[in-house]
């Protein structure tokens, strides 16, 4: 691990943001590959990847990106959370409008509560795009972080940056998985099924770069980029990834899920860090 971060501190943080992605993308690739081995998913075992998946978000929201950018905002008191508070509202608020206008189906749910603009999209592409909705943040965190560290903010470390990419990556496998199972279910080839699921993350590496130049150009905004990235994250567990587990008798494993994806991030960023 010593090496990976002495790696990624040696080469240009864009690069570096972007090469962080591509693992989280990998790792999607990988989750969705599994439609080749299996015929379908377990629906307890579903909820609690899912569950998984967004106790690893809500832990990067405050571990990697809230914490980090109070931490490094100038001032006391409450003057000190204000950068927190207008990038955590911001980054919910784009969610939110994105959540309004982008076509998109959850996994869990049926064809008729599809969201966004009314559009004549096939099933499969509303939940190739509800997933891709999800990896916006999760790019954009990332690169932010990495952004960051090279512009010499306390509080932003490579380890962190690398700890929140590893996270990410963990939760991207099953949410490869969860995409490219139903897709198979309407009918669609192993090989199409996998495409579509693995393409749901093509978004975070452009996110990444993105919010790595971003910050990197306009170094003031960093305690509002890390906040916007949590808000936006929040957002998605609570508007989508906890309902989608509310959906049937296993709730109980969806919760375990969530514990263990909290615990596994919060581990990661506080060692790594």
């Amino acid at each position: 691990m010593e090496q990976i971060i002495n790696y990624f501190e040696s080469i240009n943080p864009i690069l570096a943001a972007f090469y962080a992605t591509i693992f989280t993308w990998g790792l999607t690739a990988l989750g969705a590959a599994l439609v080749f081995l299996f015929k379908g998913m377990n629906r307890a075992v579903l909820d609690g990847m899912l569950g998984f998946t967004g106790g690893v978000m809500v832990a990067a929201s405050f571990w990697s990106l809230l914490a980090p950018g109070i931490e490094m905002s100038p001032g006391e008191g409450f003057i000190k959370v204000i950068p927190a508070v207008v990038g955590f509202a911001l980054g919910a608020l784009f969610l939110f409008g994105l959540d309004k206008v982008l076509p998109h189906l959850h996994v869990n749910f049926k064809e008729s509560e599809k969201e966004g603009v009314k559009t004549p999209w096939h099933r499969t592409t509303l939940l190739v795009l509800a997933i891709t909705l999800h990896n916006i943040p999760e790019g954009l965190a990332v690169g932010v972080l990495f952004g960051g560290v090279a512009a010499g903010f306390d509080g932003a470390t490579i380890g962190g940056a690398v700890a929140l990419a590893i996270g990410i990556g963990l939760q991207n496998f099953p949410e490869g998985f969860a995409v490219s199972m139903p897709i198979r279910r309407q009918g669609l080839s192993r090989w199409k099924s996998f495409l579509y699921g693995q393409s749901s993350a093509i978004v975070e590496p452009i996110a990444a770069v993105i919010g790595a130049w971003a910050v990197m150009t306009f170094q003031p905004i960093l305690p509002y980029a890390l906040s916007f990235a949590a808000g936006a994250m929040i957002f998605v567990v609570v508007e989508e990834v906890i309902p989608e587990t509310q959906r049937d008798k296993y709730t109980d494993i969806a919760t375990l899920g969530f514990i263990g994806g909290f615990i596994i991030m919060m581990t990661l960023d506080v060692g790594l860090s």
